[in-house]
């Protein structure tokens, strides 16, 4: 099932997500994610006019947590050691923004670079969580790009700056409630030319591993998202490019580079 997060007529609403349209739901994507019988919040009306609505994040995080250098592929392109535990950065609420909003290419940065992932969505709280248990913390899998800007990163100890100016998280376009997420091929194309393309089956830590091993830092929230790293051919953006991060069975995330004004 996918569900969305969409506005109409000024008002933000939950749908599910079909080939020909989005069925309106009367109540919230994380209360959708939980419900046993989800046709009891379905209305009758089919969205079919895609023009008529505007897609936003699906979840609104108190914290996303991310993680670097998790796909094997990526690690040997670098030429850089197998981790022996995730290594762990956070993006702020502030730099969340959904499909088809603009990255915004700030004035202090000269080179920002994509990172197509794919995201993990909480669905209850959880601290301590055993590894066993965390299917009943997942509510579901999107698209995350971890925007960066490389040239300050290279400058910073620390990741912050570089990956937190607002519009540097874009997520979407839906959440897929039913996927593997140890085998689904991932992509990011930039102007319709091939950057990324590997498959999660390549982690080095898998989605429940991180879960495991982030709550036991910090209590996860529903909303909460953990971007599960990037594979290889990582490389830099510029204004007026457009950007596609794609994950298999969930769809495809598209934003385009406006310079800041």
């Amino acid at each position: 099932m996918k569900l969305i997060s969409y506005i109409e007529n000024k008002i933000e609403k939950t749908g599910i997500l079909y080939e020909d349209g989005i069925k309106e739901l009367n109540c919230s994507i994380i209360d959708a994610i939980k419900a046993s019988h989800i046709e009891e919040f379905l209305e009758d009306q089919l969205i079919s006019n895609f023009s008529e609505i505007r897609i936003i994040p699906p979840v609104k995080p108190s914290k996303v947590i991310c993680v670097g250098l998790n796909y094997r592929d990526h690690a040997h392109e670098l030429d850089m050691e197998i981790p022996e535990e995730p290594v762990l950065f956070i993006k702020p609420p502030t730099s969340v923004i959904g499909h088809l909003d603009p990255i915004i290419y700030p004035k202090s940065s000269r080179q920002l670079d994509y990172e197509a992932e794919l995201a993990v969505i909480i669905s209850r709280k959880g601290y301590h969580i055993d590894e066993k248990d965390t299917d009943h913390y997942i509510g579901g899998y999107t698209i995350l790009n971890d925007v960066t800007a490389r040239d300050l990163q290279s400058k910073d100890i620390q990741w912050t700056r570089a990956k937190s100016f607002n519009t540097f998280c874009p997520l979407g376009p839906c959440i897929e409630t039913e996927l593997n997420p140890l085998n689904q091929q991932i992509s990011l194309k930039l102007n319709q030319k091939i950057k990324q393309s590997s498959n999660t089956k390549n982690m080095i830590f898998s989605p429940h591993k991180l879960v495991k091993f982030i709550s036991d830092i910090m209590t996860l929230y529903p909303g909460d998202v953990i971007a599960t790293g990037t594979p290889p051919g990582v490389g830099p953006m510029e204004v007026g490019d457009t950007v596609e991060a794609e994950v298999q069975d969930i769809g495809v995330l598209r934003n385009f580079l406006k310079k800041e004004l």
